[in-house]
């Protein structure tokens, strides 16, 4: 059996006439609030305080029943080893840390086996758990109602710019039906000409018809067409092109966020596609510039970032009374992008400049705006682990930065 040192005392630490007994010894154990059990060193009980005994049955044999309790490994590890510890819980509920130690005298040895009642700390433990666990819990239902307020805020945004966008898809579809209008009267021109191709081509000698082909050549006005109907397709397939980008762009936009997933992007096509979706918006007081540098791939949530873009462009073109113009600017710093969204408006006044991220803080007029955007584009952008900052410039108004990294800690970006 293994066993630690044990250290020697002095000579003088227990003078025989200062000797402890072992009935000193029992009966300071009784005044512990510990339970401990004396035994040899092959598990025969020798004796056990009063807390030790008040753990089992007061019927019976106590020392026995306290033996019982242990696991069967315990007294032989601590041989072993010279010592052994577990947790022991009892049918009452009752949580016990139990400590077993041997020591070999040469003739077996004895053991010492102390338990501790820790009860109310397992109990306080527990407590914790479960409150961890319901915080967990509140945390998911959290998470879930702010996916929900943010693809609130987003369609509530498109609602706001529908008639905008309907303009947009309308121009298009107008121009394209009236050219269809034109090409089923080309249509019929045409059939009408090639008729009488027909009918010259039947007879024994074509030309004799020239002069009915050419009068109808002048009247139908053959060569305008044979002019104007490469360019009328033309202008059909980009009008059916514009409203395609469109809906494609709305469909990315307003694309719920619960299934958006971390992927490389190109910034500046989401740029785009959301100036698309806006431009309705902006077109008639802004004069937009960009100036675009070189971007990497980023990895992001690209639907989210499309709703930060386009609270920023929507801010910028509110701080516009008439006139102004909006320039959008990007570059690269390091491991770290930024866009930037500068407007010629009024500017941001300093004592609010430290507010506007704040939720459901706006200084528009009750009812036209939620006071959500910024905020939700703020928690946007943290979740990316970006920074996003709004500073007055001097005489033009105001800037928004967006600041990206590149790369997503493999930890968020899961």
């Amino acid at each position: 059996m293994a066993t630690a040192p044990t250290p020697q005392p002095s000579d003088d630490a227990f003078p025989p006439e200062r000797a402890p007994r072992f009935a000193d010894l029992m009966a300071l154990g009784e005044l512990m609030d510990d339970g401990y059990l004396l035994c040899r060193g092959d598990g025969r009980p020798m004796h056990a305080n009063a807390s030790a005994r008040a753990l089992v049955p007061e019927q019976g044999d106590a020392l026995a029943a306290l033996v019982a309790l242990l696991p069967p490994e315990a007294i032989r590890v601590a041989r072993e080893e010279g010592r052994w510890n577990g947790d022991l819980t009892l049918a009452d509920g009752l949580v016990l840390q139990v400590r077993a130690y041997c020591h070999d005298t040469g003739d077996g040895g004895y053991c010492l086996i102390v338990f501790h009642d820790v009860s109310e700390a397992h109990a306080r433990q527990q407590e914790l758990q479960r409150r961890h666990a319901q915080l967990r819990q509140t945390l998911v239902r959290l998470a879930g109602a702010q996916e929900q307020l943010v693809q609130s805020e987003k369609m509530a945004s498109i609602g706001q710019l529908a008639a905008g966008v309907a303009h947009e898809i309308n121009n298009p579809i107008g121009y394209v039906h009236s050219n269809l209008g034109s090409l089923q009267e080309y249509l019929h021109s045409l059939f009408s000409l090639i008729e009488v191709y027909e009918r010259a081509l039947r007879l024994p000698d074509p030309k004799v018809m020239l002069p009915e082909i050419q009068e109808m050549r002048d009247r139908y006005d053959i060569d305008f067409i044979t002019g104007d109907l490469p360019q009328l397709m033309s202008e059909s397939r980009e009008g059916i092109e514009r409203v395609t980008a469109i809906v494609r762009n709305l469909k990315d936009f307003s694309y719920s966020g619960r299934d958006d997933s971390w992927k490389s992007t190109d910034l500046h096509a989401g740029l785009d596609s959301t100036i698309n979706i806006i431009w309705n918006e902006l077109k008639y007081k802004v004069t937009l510039e960009k100036h675009y540098a070189k971007l990497p791939l980023v990895q992001c949530r690209p639907s989210e970032l499309n709703q930060v873009f386009m609270n920023i462009l929507l801010n910028a073109s509110h701080a516009i009374d008439e006139r102004g113009t909006i320039t959008v600017s990007t570059g690269v710093e390091g491991d770290e992008v930024w866009i930037d969204v500068q407007d010629s408006g009024h500017g941001i006044p300093d004592e609010i400049l430290q507010k506007i991220f704040d939720p459901f803080f706006t200084t528009k007029p009750v009812g036209s705006g939620t006071g959500l955007g910024l905020s939700i584009s703020y928690g946007i952008v943290k979740k990316h682990n970006g920074r996003i900052e709004a500073r007055n410039i001097p005489g033009a108004g105001a800037c928004f930065r967006i600041t990206l990294p590149i790369r997503q800690p493999t930890t968020d970006a899961a």
